[in-house]
């Protein structure tokens, strides 16, 4: 069998988690196409406090180390006098943030991080004079200090732009309650010195270098964001549209996106825009637990199949057949005599070509297919193909889809086919004998071609790193909806950013 080009099957859906996982788009304006949304995610509590978990192991260790400014400062001390005290090389070197907790509301997300600590090294030097000894006295050492019971929070806000999801920093800070210096060297005036001269420059350098750090991040997350193409490409001719659509909806306990989702053509081949959007396209799921749900209205199937269709791949020509007495003339000498008298003992082979887009179906626990196609008999003389007949077939299937790895795969099982005479060059046919025929094909041919590229899927549109676990597909009413949680992979390098997740860039394939 040899396809002409490779027939696609399967479909792309759209996942984010979050505000860093979500698919932006330029700033040009939307069509009224592009402002449909045929795609919803769905993000649970369970979702959020992953994300949040993730954000701020990953915001905390590509942060730092923190450099923070030399102090110089001038400390009157008891029966000493004024000493000038320098802190150099100050570094915030670890943080832990062990109680974290997201809460969504009307204004956006916020992230708050209690009983935070982190730790500081930091270089000492103090030198003074007396007008009983008019020499300078100096002395020099390390010092480290604890930071205890710090909170830092951040609330972002998130809206719309234009289909792309804006960030932004509502408000974002620091407080340390409490920090201890332990000094390597010195004498106790100088410990007391140390402490009542920088205790509070300390604190207020801390908390504004986090904060820095906090809108630093959002700004370069907000750039990442913004950064990522409205289309995913699926190969070199097809894109996925991720535009974004209405503004991101928060509750209590989750946060839901709209997305177009829809197939679209990179070469110019036209896809029809009769789908209708629904009002709002509810994601639901068994389990309430699950981290992240996405419904895909059976209008992204559609415009994949019209996609493909109206792009001309949904042809082959078969050449090759496990029964290969079927591939010619003598094969049908007791089928179609007047095929064997006309043209004895040649070769043969069949053109298949779809008539029309396939049509999908979803409904309760069902997803179905009919398949229009139109079969051309060719008998091979002198190496050149003889068109003698063709036959409408109507094939009916029903299909199963199943979630492995971040792949979206499944497959296609005969239900019944119909088949009709649409023209012969070698008189009337008897469809009757010829039907058990095109049954083996389906079966042993056309079916199993199918079923390859099915169980092969195509890859989920989730970001590098991550990946599905405990998924299960739920059928519903012109719905498909996949819910499942999301693991991460350590081995994925995320330090290079302060709070960054990747697309990788080779995950879309022909």
């Amino acid at each position: 069998m040899r396809p002409k080009p490779q027939l696609p099957a399967g479909v792309i859906v759209v996942s984010f988690l979050l505000s860093c996982l979500t698919f932006a788009c330029s700033s040009s304006p939307l069509s009224s196409e592009q402002s449909q949304a045929f795609t919803s995610i769905l993000v649970s509590q369970k979702g959020l406090d992953f994300v949040k978990d993730l954000l701020v192991n990953k915001a905390v260790a590509s942060s730092l180390p923190i450099r923070l400014p030399t102090i110089d400062k001038y400390q009157k001390i008891p029966f000493v006098g004024n000493v000038r005290m320098v802190l150099s090389e100050i570094t915030i070197y670890k943080l832990d943030a062990p109680d974290s907790y997201i809460r969504l509301g009307d204004a956006g997300v916020a992230i708050i991080a209690s009983g935070t600590t982190g730790d500081i090294s930091m270089r000492w030097n103090y030198s003074y004079s007396t007008w009983v000894l008019p020499v300078e006295i100096a002395d020099k050492g390390s010092a480290s200090v604890k930071v205890k019971g710090m909170e830092v929070g951040i609330t972002m806000g998130l809206e719309t732009q234009e289909g792309s999801l804006k960030l932004n920093l509502l408000d974002g800070g620091c407080h340390v309650r409490d920090l201890s210096i332990e000094l390597d060297g010195g004498t106790s005036w100088l410990y007391q010195g140390m402490v009542d001269a920088f205790d509070k420059k300390i604190r207020s350098l801390v908390e504004s270098a986090i904060t820095s750090k906090l809108k630093e991040g959002i700004s370069k997350l907000d750039s990442l964001l913004r950064s990522i193409p409205k289309e995913v490409y699926i190969g070199s001719d097809v894109s996925l549209n991720v535009t974004i659509v209405d503004d991101p909806q928060l509750s209590s306990s989750a946060i839901g996106f709209q997305v177009n989702g829809l197939f679209m053509s990179r070469i110019g081949v036209p896809v029809p825009d009769y789908y209708v959007r629904k009002p709002y396209l509810a994601v639901s799921c068994r389990d309430p637990a699950k981290m992240l749900g996405i419904s895909l209205d059976v209008a992204v199937f559609l415009s994949a199949s019209s996609l493909y269709y109206n792009a001309n791949f949904m042809h082959w020509i078969m050449d090759k057949i496990p029964d290969q007495s079927l591939l010619n003339t003598a094969g049908w000498r007791f089928i179609v005599p007047q095929l064997y008298k006309q043209y004895p003992d040649d070769a043969m082979n069949l053109n298949i070509s779809l008539s029309s887009p396939p049509d999908v179906r979803i409904s309760e626990n069902n997803v179905g297919a009919s398949v229009y196609a139109d079969l051309v008999i060719n008998v091979i003389e002198s190496g050149e193909a003889i068109p003698v007949a063709c036959i409408s077939l109507v094939i009916r299937g029903s299909g199963t889809i199943k979630v492995v790895g971040n792949n979206l795969a499944g497959s296609l099982k005969l239900s019944d086919f119909t088949m009709s005479l649409k023209w012969s060059n070698i008189g009337n046919l008897r469809m009757f004998l010829i039907q058990p025929v095109m049954w083996t094909i389906i079966e042993t041919v056309f079916l199993p071609y199918a079923n390859a590229h099915l169980g092969k899927g195509f890859p989920l549109p989730i970001i590098h790193g991550f990946t599905l676990q405990n998924a299960e597909v739920i059928c519903s009413d012109s719905k498909l909806t996949v819910c499942g949680d999301v693991s991460y992979s350590e081995s994925t390098n995320l330090k290079r950013l302060p709070i960054s997740l990747l697309w990788p860039s080779n995950m879309y394939t022909a």
